[in-house]
């Protein structure tokens, strides 16, 4: 299911908060009002690429919150579950003290609404949206469940869109923060394969 430019879908879950509290009414579009929010999906706690992931994230927070980007962790196992993950330490399998809500779908409702899950295990596979302030997703992607994510990559993404949202002109393949843009006209694009050809 491709949902890219269409509004995020809202949910209301239990959750677990940075501070530990378990809550059961967590809204999506409440927490992330007038924000970019960063909303992925991993398959089961207590597994393997799993825990490097929310890591990754986990030790990446402030990059995304000096970009003022929230980011809500979501799958399949109870507000409990991610409790005792969020409370074992890492050379025992656990995350540690994670700085964003995760988010419980045990009754996969979410998984089905974002169309990311599995098939046959009826988990989510590593999903990743990119909801902007108004609540339209603007970048998804999707792995199979032995593939980990590119954290970096995710946050390429989000400067892309905020280069485009503050000069409106768009960024080439394999653009990152400094590189050239393009102003979206013919001439835009004439001068920037006439100077960056090579370089791509």
């Amino acid at each position: 299911m491709v949902l890219v430019s269409q509004q995020a879908p809202n949910f209301i879950a239990p959750a677990v908060l940075p501070n530990g509290q378990i809550i059961n009414n967590f809204n999506l579009k409440e927490y992330s009002k007038g924000k970019k929010t960063i909303l992925f999906f991993w398959p089961m706690d207590f597994t393997f690429v799993c825990p490097s992931e929310l890591i990754a994230f986990n030790n990446l927070y402030n990059e995304f919150k000096n970009r003022e980007v929230c980011i809500i962790g979501v799958s399949i196992d109870s507000v409990y579950v991610h409790n005792a993950w969020r409370n074992t330490l890492p050379d025992s399998g656990g995350i540690g003290l994670i700085k964003f809500p995760m988010i419980s779908d045990i009754k996969r409702s979410i998984q089905k609404s974002y169309g990311i899950e599995h098939h046959e295990l009826k988990i989510a596979l590593r999903a990743s949206f990119l909801i902007d302030n108004n609540n339209i997703i603007r970048h998804q992607s999707i792995n199979d469940l032995p593939i980990g994510r590119n954290i970096k990559e995710i946050i390429r993404i989000i400067d892309a869109l905020q280069v485009y949202e503050k000069f409106g002109e768009v960024c080439p393949a394999n653009w990152t923060p400094g590189k050239d843009t393009i102003q979206a006209t013919s001439k835009g694009i004439n001068k920037y394969l006439s100077k960056n050809f090579h370089k791509i």
